[in-house]
């Protein structure tokens, strides 16, 4: 998918919606008793029958909108939910059109009753493009949720669902970035991926103080079904619970849980046949790990010249994200896309996920426009067909991961030629225990499977307040290099382990 353009047609809305007013509220269907046990029954119903395709007809007007018709049609701001009421939750809604073909139907749960929100033409503008009759039954795309977040006075833009099982938010003072999606089957397998789609959403109506938003959904594909209910609490922080349950058709060898996806197009690290003004252009910057050894790792991005796919076995990972570490704007110099204010999304397991491994895809690239990221939790034992599989996790989009560490942490990886036969990796590091060690007692500890490590450096970096580490890395043979390297103060380590896979 074209990621700009995907961004683009999600945000073809006003980003924001004021507080004041409130007319028209969407027409409503007759209720039907729902509760939390719902999804998860109708997942098991669906489970066990025949897949379906979802249902993708749209009149002829509507059928094949390039971009630039398709973000003429807006949602109009006052016919929002809930927006007469001045509830601390607002819910726009997102056309059907463009990449956005499936039907989506959406329910409002209030008082234990879910009732359908009904496609009407009057809610949105269109536009050149003529409008469907008042009679039509479209359903939906997805939607997104508006709530007070960087001031009480305004309705920010919190989360948006569309296409596919993608979702993303944002934080106070953030604007979107990487993505989040419901399960990725088969990513990076040569049978090619498998897109499941969020089919259905109820959204429970929030209270008049209420902090957080719940919103159910209903998950189908070719392979499997699966029930999810979201607890989403926006702040400087915002933070999803996620409860899910897998009810596979066939056996899931690769199914991918909690996956996450991003931009890498260049940076310090990688700037190879790069011409462009800008130090760096990604989203994110590293793959954080915090494994059940106790180990905290960081894996530096990469654009490779061919597809890469790392492996992190782990037993009951402690947590793991895409981050976007690099908050300065001298670090990509650019005004429009403010690079610097994207989220980090950590996505932290809540009880035992067992064997299994972290996995990243690192996917070749010549434009920006394109999502070459992607990070998941790959089970050991594969999801069995016609079995429940439960896990629940939390998901933080903010500045950094939700826990600071007393590690010193790696704030930038550059690398480049030293010499002809060798290249020099130039790491720096950050943290308050950094600021009181004797220098004296500091040692690079840099180790490299069938390579040879030379010139190993530490030194204090006066204008960041931490330490650099660099070494240089013999080049001659052509395979790629797996790297690891930390910060030693005698036997014991002051930082986390830094990781990296060095490519010809």
């Amino acid at each position: 998918m074209n990621r700009r353009h995907f961004l683009q047609a999600a945000a073809s809305l006003p980003l924001v919606a004021p507080a004041v007013g409130g007319l028209v509220a969407p027409a409503r269907a007759d209720a039907t008793p729902f509760d939390r046990s719902v999804v998860r029954q109708l997942a098991r119903e669906a489970a066990n029958k025949p897949y379906k395709a979802p249902d993708t007809k749209l009149p002829d007007n509507l059928k094949n909108l390039d971009y630039d018709h398709y973000r003429q049609i807006r949602f109009l701001p006052e016919h929002a939910l809930w927006r007469s009421e001045k509830l601390p939750f607002q819910v726009q809604f997102f056309h059907r059109g463009f990449f956005y073909g499936p039907r989506v139907d959406i329910y409002e749960v209030a008082n234990g009753q879910a009732t359908k929100i009904a496609y009407r033409p009057d809610d949105f503008s269109f536009g050149d493009n003529p409008a469907p009759s008042p009679d039509s039954d479209l359903g939906f795309a997805g939607f997104r949720v508006h709530a007070p977040m960087n001031r009480p006075d305004y309705y920010d833009e919190v989360c948006v669902f569309l296409g596919a099982s993608y979702f993303r938010a944002v934080a106070k003072g953030e604007i979107y970035g990487l993505s989040a999606r419901g399960l990725a089957i088969n990513t990076g397998e040569s049978k090619g991926e498998e897109f499941p789609l969020f089919k259905t959403f109820w959204i429970e109506k929030p209270a008049a103080n209420a902090t957080s938003l719940v919103v159910h959904a209903l998950l189908d594909s070719a392979s499997t079904t699966a029930a999810y209910r979201f607890t989403i609490r926006p702040g400087d922080t915002t933070v999803f619970d996620v409860e899910m349950a897998i009810y596979p058709r066939v056996d899931l060898d690769h199914a991918g849980l909690a996956p996450m996806t991003s931009m890498f197009f260049f940076g310090a690290n990688e700037r190879v046949n790069v011409d462009d003004f800008r130090p760096s252009v990604h989203d994110s910057d590293g793959l954080a790990m915090y494994n059940g050894r106790g180990e905290e790792l960081w894996r530096p991005l990469s654009n490779p010249k061919d597809l890469q796919i790392s492996s992190f076995s782990d037993l009951n990972p402690r947590g793991y994200g895409l981050m976007q570490r690099q908050k300065n704007f001298y670090s990509y110099e650019d005004l429009e896309s403010k690079f610097e204010r994207r989220p980090s999304l950590w996505a932290e397991p809540i009880g035992d996920w067992g064997e299994g491994a972290i996995q990243l895809l690192e996917i070749p690239t010549k434009e920006e426009i394109h999502d070459n990221i992607a990070s998941f939790w790959r089970p050991k034992t594969p999801l069995q067909a016609k079995g429940e599989h439960t896990y629940t996790y939390r998901l933080h989009w903010g500045p950094d991961a939700p826990k600071a560490s007393s590690l010193a942490r790696f704030s930038r990886t550059g690398v480049g030629a030293k010499g002809d036969d060798a290249r020099i990796f130039v790491l720096d590091l950050i943290g308050e225990r950094l600021k009181s060690v004797d220098p004296s007692s500091i040692r690079g500890n840099v180790t490299a499977e069938k390579a040879e490590i030379r010139n190993i450096v530490t030194q204090p970096n006066p204008a960041t307040g931490g330490w650099r580490l660099s070494f240089e890395l013999p080049v001659n043979d052509k395979s790629p290099v797996e790297l690891r390297a930390s910060l030693m103060q005698g036997n014991d380590a002051i930082s986390e382990v830094w990781v990296y896979r060095w490519t010809p």
